[in-house]
């Protein structure tokens, strides 16, 4: 896998802009990826040093589609990346 297929996107919300604050960021990344993949994604794309990645799944919820369809978002991968202190990702920077 290519590092741009690994990480799909970062995550654009405030718990995510509070954890950068502790260098920690947050992606949402490919469904087969592994943390040793996402680790090596991270340190290409971005130039700092992964120290740990965590990997969760997000469960889509319900939805309506209209009046009484019944529908669903997906679920996706969400990774967690801390960096090392002083590192970091200008996605995430608010200044």
């Amino acid at each position: 896998m290519d590092a741009a297929d690994v990480i799909l996107r970062p995550v654009v919300s405030e718990k995510s802009f509070e954890l950068a604050r502790d260098y920690r960021y947050t992606f949402e990344v490919s469904p087969r990826a592994n943390k040793v993949q996402i680790r090596h994604a991270v340190e290409e794309l971005f130039g700092v040093h992964v120290i740990s990645v965590n990997t969760m799944w997000v469960r889509g919820k319900s939805r309506r589609l209209g009046r009484m369809s019944p529908g669903r978002t997906p679920s996706w991968k969400k990774a967690v990346v801390t960096t090392r202190e002083g590192e970091h990702i200008a996605a995430f920077d608010t200044d």
